[in-house]
Protein backbone atom coordinates (compact mmCIF):
# COMPACT_ATOMS: atom_id res chain seq x y z
CA UNK A 1 0.00 0.00 0.00
CA UNK A 2 1.45 3.32 -1.29
CA UNK A 3 1.85 5.92 1.54
CA UNK A 4 -0.85 8.66 0.03
CA UNK A 5 -3.39 5.57 0.32
CA UNK A 6 -2.75 4.81 3.41
CA UNK A 7 -3.23 8.14 4.49
CA UNK A 8 -6.29 8.96 2.70
CA UNK A 9 -7.41 5.56 4.60
CA UNK A 10 -6.63 6.97 7.87
CA UNK A 11 -8.83 10.42 7.37
CA UNK A 12 -11.72 8.14 6.10
CA UNK A 13 -11.16 6.17 8.87
CA UNK A 14 -11.37 8.81 11.82
CA UNK A 15 -14.86 8.77 12.55
CA UNK A 16 -15.45 4.95 12.24
CA UNK A 17 -16.55 2.88 15.20
CA UNK A 18 -14.93 -0.85 15.48
CA UNK A 19 -17.45 -3.11 13.59
CA UNK A 20 -15.81 -6.30 15.31
CA UNK A 21 -14.67 -7.05 18.70
CA UNK A 22 -12.43 -10.65 19.57
CA UNK A 23 -13.70 -11.77 22.83
CA UNK A 24 -11.41 -13.68 25.43
CA UNK A 25 -11.44 -16.65 22.67
CA UNK A 26 -9.05 -14.44 20.72
CA UNK A 27 -8.90 -14.81 16.54
CA UNK A 28 -11.46 -17.67 15.90
CA UNK A 29 -12.96 -18.90 12.73
CA UNK A 30 -16.74 -17.30 13.60
CA UNK A 31 -14.25 -13.69 13.86
CA UNK A 32 -12.50 -13.84 10.69
CA UNK A 33 -15.92 -14.77 8.75
CA UNK A 34 -17.54 -11.76 10.71
CA UNK A 35 -14.88 -9.52 9.66
CA UNK A 36 -14.55 -10.75 6.57
CA UNK A 37 -18.30 -10.05 5.55
CA UNK A 38 -17.57 -6.43 7.30
CA UNK A 39 -14.75 -5.86 4.51
CA UNK A 40 -16.70 -7.12 2.03
CA UNK A 41 -19.54 -5.01 2.52
CA UNK A 42 -17.68 -1.57 4.01
CA UNK A 43 -13.64 -2.01 2.77
CA UNK A 44 -12.49 0.18 5.37
CA UNK A 45 -13.29 -1.52 8.95
CA UNK A 46 -12.23 -0.67 13.01
CA UNK A 47 -11.45 -3.68 14.80
CA UNK A 48 -11.36 -4.12 18.56
CA UNK A 49 -8.37 -6.46 19.47
CA UNK A 50 -8.64 -7.45 23.14
CA UNK A 51 -4.86 -9.28 24.05
CA UNK A 52 -3.28 -8.58 27.10
CA UNK A 53 -0.14 -7.10 25.39
CA UNK A 54 1.44 -5.28 22.89
CA UNK A 55 3.20 -8.35 20.90
CA UNK A 56 0.17 -10.64 21.23
CA UNK A 57 -2.28 -7.72 19.95
CA UNK A 58 0.32 -7.23 16.91
CA UNK A 59 0.03 -10.97 16.50
CA UNK A 60 -3.52 -11.56 16.08
CA UNK A 61 -4.09 -8.44 13.41
CA UNK A 62 -0.97 -9.70 11.71
CA UNK A 63 -3.04 -13.12 11.34
CA UNK A 64 -5.93 -11.26 10.62
CA UNK A 65 -4.58 -9.50 7.57
CA UNK A 66 -3.15 -12.77 6.47
CA UNK A 67 -5.92 -14.98 6.34
CA UNK A 68 -8.48 -11.89 5.14
CA UNK A 69 -5.80 -11.00 2.26
CA UNK A 70 -6.29 -7.50 4.09
CA UNK A 71 -4.14 -4.46 4.39
CA UNK A 72 -3.31 -2.99 8.17
CA UNK A 73 -4.13 0.73 7.93
CA UNK A 74 -3.58 2.17 11.01
CA UNK A 75 -3.26 0.36 14.67
CA UNK A 76 -3.70 2.30 17.76
CA UNK A 77 -3.83 0.67 21.41
CA UNK A 78 -6.31 -2.12 21.20
CA UNK A 79 -8.20 -0.84 17.97
CA UNK A 80 -6.79 -1.66 14.39
CA UNK A 81 -7.85 -0.35 11.61
CA UNK A 82 -8.03 -2.44 8.34
CA UNK A 83 -8.70 -2.23 4.46
CA UNK A 84 -9.64 -4.90 1.96
CA UNK A 85 -10.94 -3.73 -1.71
CA UNK A 86 -14.13 -5.35 -2.13
CA UNK A 87 -14.86 -8.05 -4.39
CA UNK A 88 -15.67 -7.10 -8.18
CA UNK A 89 -19.45 -8.75 -9.00
CA UNK A 90 -19.57 -9.17 -12.41
CA UNK A 91 -23.47 -8.59 -13.95
CA UNK A 92 -23.90 -11.70 -16.27
CA UNK A 93 -25.82 -9.82 -20.02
Amino acid sequence: MHPEQRKELRARSHHLKPVVITGNAGITPAVLNEISLALDHHELIKVRVNAADRDQRAEMTQMICSELEASLVQAIGHIVTIYRPAPQTTKAR
